[in-house]
């Protein structure tokens, strides 16, 4: 698989390590209470469908990729750079 680095442009997906869920980096507030971590930390959803994940090009430029992909077609849509925030 060729992930679409915004800095290098398309590498093979063994320089990617994947770190899951773009929505991870929406962590709750440090006071936000205990189900509210709980939830944050244990509970993650599993869509069917087109989603967003947080790679980090560890073998190549070492940034932070948001990748657009359908799970239930392995093609990825598009990429950008995390620090970019929401398309």
């Amino acid at each position: 698989m060729k992930i679409p680095c915004p800095l290098c442009g398309a590498r093979d997906s063994r320089e990617f390590s994947y770190l899951g869920h773009a929505g991870l980096l929406d962590r709750p507030a440090p006071d936000a209470g205990d189900a509210a971590w709980d939830d944050y930390l244990h509970n993650r959803d599993n869509p069917a469908g087109v989603t967003e994940d947080l790679w980090s090009h560890d073998y190549g430029c070492a940034a932070w990729v948001v990748v657009t992909r359908n799970t239930a077609t392995h093609g990825i849509l598009s990429s950008r750079l995390a620090k970019d925030g929401a398309a």
